[in-house]
């Protein structure tokens, strides 16, 4: 009966172990025993189907601070009809956690704007705009590229994350000299104009552009 009785009482405490091994992996805890923090969320695109994740930046900072950029070189366009797209390696995105669908009416649809007092100062970004020119290998005139928010202002991208930013070249057929004018800039509006009238959400306007900003418009039955 001893021997019995001992043989039970392994049991059961393999048992939990088991048990409690499994409860620590599903509370997500890293091996340090810390909870792992998540710096992405996951944004539905087109008709509701689930696209990548989109990271999550750091948001509006008082006081912004020159980013390091990618190595030189390290970066390449892409063009989709002749127009220039990020490198997704390089640019996949991210958003500001300041921004929510929740809270639309007081940050990006308030009336009175909300983008200016966000945006870092050209002392910071005119740094970052040279060192991510070397990293993209673009050598036309800075003029006549704009430094871009993949996920603009106006749809709650982060305003300084690199992840974010990048030098967007002129579109085909655009005059020289004539300064930064692309074709990107009022897909953003009429993305913005969308998510604030209820027509898409901000996750699908976030998650259209990331994938393809030639194709957003399309993609939510927009365009």
């Amino acid at each position: 009966m001893l021997s019995t009785h001992r043989a039970m009482s392994i049991v059961v405490l393999s048992c939990l172990l088991a048990a409690g091994c499994k409860s620590a992996s599903m509370g997500g805890l890293s091996p340090s025993g810390s909870a792992s923090a998540s710096s992405t969320v996951s944004g539905a695109g087109g008709a509701g189907g689930a696209g990548r994740a989109i990271a999550v930046g750091a948001g509006p900072q008082k006081k912004y601070m020159v980013q390091e950029q990618p190595a030189a070189g390290s970066c390449h366009f892409r063009y989709e009809r002749g127009e220039p797209l990020e490198d997704p390696a390089c640019t996949p995105g991210a958003i500001s956690p300041a921004v929510t669908q929740s809270n639309l009416k007081t940050t990006i649809c308030r009336k009175g704007g909300y983008t200016s007092g966000i945006r870092p100062s050209t002392y910071v970004t005119g740094k970052e705009k040279k060192l991510n020119a070397a990293s993209y290998g673009y050598t036309g005139a800075m003029g006549e590229a704009e430094y871009d928010h993949l996920i603009s202002l106006q749809l709650g991208g982060d305003p300084n994350d690199p992840r974010n930013l990048w030098v967007e070249p002129e579109d085909p057929g655009h005059k020289a000299s004539q300064g930064v004018n692309n074709l990107k800039d009022p897909v953003e509006t009429k993305l913005h104009t969308a998510v604030c009238a209820g027509k898409v959400t901000l996750a699908q306007a976030q998650q259209a552009i990331v994938t393809d900003w030639t194709t957003a418009l399309t993609t939510l039955g927009l365009g």
